[in-house]
């Protein structure tokens, strides 16, 4: 056991941060990853003096010291200055050593970010008396250092918009944007311009900590170009009356004035969860399990039929990830997304293959829905680092089977080191959810910008054209039979031609399509469920992202850039439609989701059946009534069409391809359990 005593003199020539040509800097030390001293804050000054004393206890010197310096910026991300090592085992004991440490970038190893002054004083322990002392030390400074650095749980927040805020400029709007403050914590949103209904849609994450309080402080303000900023309204969020492991939904009036702040808050990560509590969940529960059951059984099909059914994820381990720090280590935790609910794990430090062992449970409101779950490396000097993400679409879930899903890029196009293992639960109500299929599916709010891909608008042109081909080649074998290029064909056709026509009602149209969903079921037994043909289509490869300095041009030719870039994104998008519909249309057909083909199935005999019985008059008639007399019937019911709600449940030929699982080694082959009969 060792004691280091560490005097934080001054520094000299820092790196300029601020515009004003000077910085804010602060020092933190870190030893075995975790943050062990943090200074205060020496406002506008390149040669600052700290003068600040703090006192370690070490267990080993083989573990260097690492110092890095930032500068303060309020309300946005602090600004790396520097960072250095101080190897402990070079240093001569019991004596003061002044040391001076230059500052260095590892991206930049060249460049000269001014230097540190210190005093350091190691001493190791000798006798019974001092090593209890120091020992009685080193718990104090310990529980300092845990109420003070170690954060205890995140608060995950998603801003997603402002409702009828208090105008401020003279044309009556305003050009709003939000603050948050949690401690000593802060975060600025952007500026939304001219408007009193702000659409920010931003996500970010705080941390909770032992000395600050659960109060989550949030300011509205107006932009005011060379002016002092306008404040618009205030209001506050008790961050300890909301259940953890939970998304909410919040709609925050500000106080004193009109308006509100619309938010989505998840409390996470705040305990770490051992391997015994996994067998402890409410699936593994024979009680709970069995009123789960209950609550999703066919006796409650048209009870709250917004609540379709539960999923539940463990999340056990990753094995193999990418080394994302300089020691060839990373500190990994996953984010598990459903729709708009956003859960977290805790962090494992210094590891590439971490622990978890982590049980989350969400709500299912639609059984089409994808779970995503990403792997970053957590960096608390700045934003996290991908390290990888899957897909799961939640009907291709076998429940109890614990599973090893090979992780993706950011695409999902293809693959990246290391595997993620997982053990999902999905218990619904089948008729809660066909009719869910048919309504409007939840709208997302944190969405990735869409940005210009030479590509991506490649990728889409091709999809489009290959529909194009599919019916041209259609139209020429139609044509052909009318050339009777071969007369065997031609007749066959002219036979069936004339009984078609002759014996044709309107129900026999949607018995056709019906008859080809069962032809193709049939097909799609004997198919191989490795077939590759939608892979085939795309490549394994990664975007590269155009990141060139551009703030140097002039502000005309920017506008016109970003004008062609918004041309770009909207044929981009309008060719992904296109290929989209018509790629839906036949993943319905082709049996690519079997819980849609059914629903399909038994909506065309639905539909053979009335167009049978019914004359067609009289359906014409209930269904304008229906459509005219939709709003007075219900006010605020969302106008929808229920056939392309259908198809936009039917995963696309890309997205087919971003959830298909990639194929793991034999040697990284998990061991699957299935859960035991628990009747």
């Amino acid at each position: 056991m060792y004691k280091l005593e560490i005097e934080l003199k001054r520094g000299h020539n820092l790196a300029i941060r601020d515009r004003g040509g000077t910085s804010d800097p602060y020092v933190k030390f870190k030893l075995g990853g975790k943050e062990v001293f943090k200074s205060k804050t020496i406002h506008k000054n390149l040669n600052p003096v700290w003068d600040e004393k703090t006192t370690l206890v070490l267990d080993t010197l083989s573990e260097p010291l690492y110092i890095k310096v930032f500068d303060y910026d309020f309300g946005l991300q602090d600004d790396f200055m520097g960072s250095a090592y101080l190897h402990l085992e070079s240093l001569e004991q019991q004596r003061t050593i002044p040391i001076t440490l230059p500052l260095k970038d590892p991206h930049l190893p060249d460049e000269d970010l001014g230097s540190l002054e210190l005093n350091v004083t190691l001493t190791p322990k000798e006798s019974p008396l001092e090593e209890r002392r120091d020992s009685m030390q080193s718990t104090r400074l310990s529980e300092l250092h845990r109420k003070s650095q170690l954060w205890r749980g995140i608060v995950s927040i998603a801003l997603i918009e402002g409702r009828n805020l208090t105008p401020m400029d003279p044309n009556g709007l305003s050009d709003p944007y939000a603050r948050f403050r949690l401690g000593h914590q802060k975060y600025k949103s952007k500026t939304v311009p001219k408007t009193l209904n702000p659409q920010w849609r931003e996500q970010f994450d705080l941390h909770l900590y032992e000395e600050t309080g659960e109060v989550l402080e949030i300011t509205v303000w107006d932009r005011d170009t060379g002016r002092r900023d306008d404040f618009i309204g205030r209001c506050q969020l008790d961050l300890s009356t909301l259940a953890k492991e939970q998304t909410h939904h919040l709609e925050l009036p500000l106080e004193e004035t009109r308006g509100y702040v619309v938010l989505l808050v998840t409390l996470t990560a705040s305990t770490h969860v051992s391997i015994a509590d996994l067998s402890v969940t409410p699936l593994d529960d024979p009680q709970e399990y069995s009123e789960i059951l209950r609550r999703y059984g066919a006796m409650k099909s048209f009870s709250k039929m917004k609540d379709v059914g539960i999923v539940q994820v463990k999340v056990m381990r990753a094995e193999g990830l990418m080394a994302a720090d300089v020691t060839g280590k990373s500190d990994p935790f996953c984010v598990l997304e459903l729709n708009n609910d956003r859960l977290q794990t805790h962090t494992v430090y210094k590891n590439l293959n971490p622990e978890w062992n982590k049980v989350f449970t969400f709500n299912v409101k639609d059984i089409h829905s994808v779970l995503e779950v990403t792997v970053f490396d957590e960096d608390r000097d700045r934003s996290a680092d991908f390290l990888g993400k899957i897909a799961i679409p939640l009907l291709r879930v076998r429940n109890g089977e614990q599973k090893g899903y090979a992780l993706k890029n950011k695409q999902l196009t293809g693959p990246t080191k290391g595997l993620l293992f997982l053990e999902i639960d999905v218990i619904y109500n089948k008729v809660k959810a066909a009719f869910r299929t048919i309504a409007p599916a939840e709208q997302k709010y944190i969405e990735e910008e869409q940005k210009v891909s030479k590509q991506l608008l490649q990728q889409n042109f091709n999809r489009v054209k290959r529909c194009i081909m599919v019916l041209l080649s259609y139209g020429t074998y139609i044509n052909s039979c009318f050339e009777w290029e071969s007369a065997q064909r031609s007749l066959i056709s002219f036979v069936l031609f004339v009984v078609i026509v002759w014996n044709f009602e309107l129900y026999m149209l949607p018995f056709a399509l019906l008859l080809l969903l069962i032809w193709n079921y049939f097909f799609s037994l004997s198919r191989d469920p490795s077939d590759a043909s939608v892979e085939a289509m795309f490549e394994w490869e990664d975007e590269e992202e155009d990141k060139d300095d551009k703030e140097s041009e002039p502000k005309g030719f920017m506008d016109k850039l970003y004008a062609i870039q918004d041309v770009f994104i909207s044929v981009q998008n309008a060719l992904d439609e296109v290929a989209s519909f018509e790629e839906r249309v036949k993943n319905t057909i082709n049996w690519t989701v079997p819980f849609l083909s059914w629903l399909a199935i038994t909506a065309l005999c639905f539909a053979t059946i009335l167009l049978y019985l019914i004359p067609l008059r009289y359906l014409v008639l209930a269904w304008g009534i229906n459509k005219f007399t939709k709003k007075l019937r219900d006010p605020y019911m969302i106008d929808n069409n229920e056939l392309l709600d259908f198809l936009s449940r039917v995963p696309s030929d890309v997205q087919v391809m971003q959830y298909r699982e990639l194929k793991v080694e034999p040697g990284q082959s998990p061991n699957k359990r299935r859960r035991t009969n628990l009747s």
